[in-house]
């Protein structure tokens, strides 16, 4: 079964710096999804659970804390990580993004070194 990693932003150039970042892991069986928006973002986890998900904070619809607290709590999928991206390093975000459940917190512009190595470190590839 091929493993899933969705990429969550508003912003057309993150969501393509970030699939070009990971697109040499679809070599290796994982599939890359998108969405545009929060509420896309809550179906999407639904109906594909993805084994990671690269999360926006700021975003129309539903903000990437809702998304988060209700994949984790509402949901209980807890066996979804989640990486929150987020532009402002501010601790308030840092603390809301631990009291919502995000499995860890990622400061745009990230280092796409670092995406890649997280996101294989996670999928355990």
């Amino acid at each position: 079964m091929s493993k899933k990693i969705l990429i969550v932003d508003d912003e057309p150039h993150i969501r393509i710096l970030l699939e070009q970042t990971l697109e040499e892991l679809e070599d290796q069986g994982v599939e890359l999804l998108t969405a545009t928006n929060g509420e896309e973002a809550l179906e999407i986890i639904q109906s594909e659970k993805p084994e990671l998900v690269f999360l926006d904070v700021m975003m129309p619809k539903m903000n990437g804390f809702e998304v988060c607290d209700a994949v984790k709590n509402k949901l209980e999928m807890q066996n979804i990580y989640i990486i929150m991206l987020t532009a402002k390093g501010q601790e308030f975000d840092k603390q809301k993004g631990k009291e919502v459940g995000s499995d860890l917190y990622m400061t745009k512009p990230f280092d796409p070194d670092e995406v890649l190595e997280k996101s294989k470190t996670i999928l355990g590839l």
